[in-house]
């Protein structure tokens, strides 16, 4: 029986995950890799974060989106895994926004992080 959870996200770029990952300072490796869980078990993931203890946390698309994946039994990170699911997710939406808002013309003039942890971003686009 396989002690892997998979946690639905709505996170869709890899790129994206991935940039945002760095910058929360977490080492991360590109897949396909495989992920370890309890007594030996693997999974294969896109993404792969080794934790200290020996047991990983894993991104793998499942045809939607990419569902993090691990053995939350062994999870041995600072924050619980809602909060880091919470804080990947920001940091995700960051990136995703301003590449979107690049292709499309608009550049970034001013970027605030507030108080309740929100990030307020200004964006400009010259037209001709």
């Amino acid at each position: 029986m396989s002690h892997f959870s998979q946690i639905k996200t709505q996170i869709r770029n890899l790129t994206s995950l991935q940039a945002a990952l760095t910058d929360l300072g977490i080492d991360w490796k590109s897949g396909p890799q495989e992920v370890r869980g309890y007594q030996g078990q693997t999974y294969t993931a896109d993404l792969a974060i080794e934790q200290e203890n020996g047991y990983d946390i894993g991104f793998r698309w499942n045809g939607t989106e990419y569902e993090l994946v691990s053995d939350l039994q062994f999870w041995n990170q600072a924050t619980p895994v809602e909060r880091f699911l919470s804080k990947v997710t920001q940091r995700y939406a960051y990136h995703t926004v301003l590449n979107e808002t690049t292709q499309k013309g608009f550049q970034m003039t001013e970027q605030q992080q507030n108080p309740d942890g929100s990030i307020r971003l200004v964006l400009q686009r010259w037209s001709a």
